[in-house]
């Protein structure tokens, strides 16, 4: 089964007595209480004779990344681990694709597009492309407890868009 209808539920291959739980805040600058809480009851809802595979954050043990999201992710990540007997959880960096305005790279190419301005840090991003992230899903194990950093490649943020 797979939960939600966003760019990376968007991808998925379903599987057998698996719960791809692709229904979460994706926006790191979320601060709506009622964002974090919607997830938090939808996961409440999921059936945990299943294996749940939970899309998390790449930068989750930054130390520099205290914000709401992160916290909220944590938690999750908490809820997750204490509520499944089997999970998979795929801390990912960026997504290459979709439609979202929210994605880090949809922000900047949907400024740019409108003529605003947009400082572009010379840093760099984790990003990971639906190939990546599709040989993960399909092939992670279905029983166990798994937490996974995919790293994908590092770009400069000025390469990426």
């Amino acid at each position: 089964m797979i939960v939600g209808k966003g760019d990376i539920a968007s991808v998925l291959n379903d599987r057998e007595e698996t719960i791809f739980f692709a229904s979460g805040v994706s926006n790191s600058n979320e601060t709506r209480d009622s964002e974090f809480m919607r997830e938090i009851e939808l996961l409440d809802k999921q059936d945990r004779s299943k294996c749940i595979f939970y899309f998390s954050s790449i930068t989750l043990d930054d130390i520099n990344k205290n914000n709401q999201y992160h916290a909220h992710k944590r938690r999750m990540e908490l809820l997750i681990k204490s509520n499944f007997k089997n999970y998979n959880i795929i801390r990912i960096g960026n997504i290459t694709w979709g439609s979202n305005p929210n994605t880090f790279i949809n922000y900047i190419k949907n400024k740019k597009s409108k003529g605003e301005s947009v400082e572009i840090k010379d840093e760099y991003k984790y990003v990971i492309d639906k190939e990546q992230l599709l040989l993960l899903t399909d092939n992670l194990p279905l029983t166990g407890q798994n937490t996974i950093c995919v790293f994908g490649r590092m770009a400069k943020v000025k390469e990426l868009i």
